[in-house]
């Protein structure tokens, strides 16, 4: 009886140690990639469900097309600590397209959504792995703190200066990514800096449910969100967001990529 006893608490340790283990991020709470002896950091998000949209933290300076706020379900993934710098776009393009060139730590801009691609099948190529832009959702849900969210209008702050490279303090130009406060994830610059491309084609929002949303199947411009130096306090709320032709080409637009577990 005793031994039988003994196997019995055996196996729910070791199975409930498989439970913990499934429990853990794949890669760690925050993982290091290195490119050409560039390092980029990929920090976890814990998928959940959260509000979508013009939610009341946002304010009376919404726009209808913020609307309705719904429900969305994500997995879980991984989302860069900060926008792709010049210095990794480089090590994987062997170019620069960047207006201010000012140093390897500075946001990439003038690139694409269609170049962005480019780099992408290069990033993978090069990592072994998949990495890709943001989906929407995935991007508003993690500028809100995922499942860390204080319910802040931007991304880890209700003051947009502590937060934000924007029009009001920016000098009109971009800044070396990470020098501002993270959000409650510890991911930065989601508000400001430069404007990131996500994966979605333009579309109305519905007021359903959704679970790992994609966006439309089709479209003829891309969304773009988080605002940038050049803008003002309003675009740069966690909910706003605007749309470019994805092969437009600009010193406010960047981005910043998703890795899936």
């Amino acid at each position: 009886m005793m031994k039988k006893l003994f196997y019995l608490v055996l196996g729910l340790a070791l199975f409930t140690g498989c439970n913990k283990d499934d429990d853990k991020p794949p890669f760690g709470e925050v993982f290091t990639e290195s490119v050409s002896e560039v390092n980029f950091d990929m920090v976890y998000v814990k998928g959940g469900t959260f509000s979508m949209g013009a939610t009341a933290e946002q304010g009376s300076d919404v726009y209808d097309d913020e609307k309705p706020v719904h429900q969305v379900t994500l997995s879980d993934y991984y989302i860069g600590k900060y926008e792709v710098t010049q210095g990794l776009w480089k090590a994987v393009m062997g170019s620069n397209p960047s207006y201010y060139k000012s140093g390897d730590n500075y946001p990439v801009e003038m690139v694409s959504w269609d170049e962005v691609q480019d780099f992408l099948t290069k990033l993978n190529a090069l990592t072994g792995k998949h990495y890709v832009l943001p989906t929407e959702a995935q991007w508003e849900y993690a500028a809100r703190g995922g499942v860390k969210s204080q319910g802040y209008k931007y991304s880890g702050s209700n003051e947009l200066d502590d937060v934000a490279w924007h029009s009001g303090n920016s000098g009109y130009e971009t800044h070396p990514v990470g020098l501002k406060s993270p959000n409650e994830l510890g991911i930065y610059d989601m508000s400001g800096n430069v404007w990131e491309w996500c994966s979605d084609w333009y579309g109305d929002y519905s007021s359903s449910s959704q679970t790992n949303p994609i966006g439309p199947v089709n479209g003829s411009t891309r969304v773009i969100r988080g605002g940038s130096w050049g803008n003002n306090a309003g675009n740069c709320r966690v909910s706003y967001w605007s749309i470019n032709s994805p092969d437009l080409r600009i010193s406010i637009i960047g981005f910043r990529v998703v890795l899936l577990p």
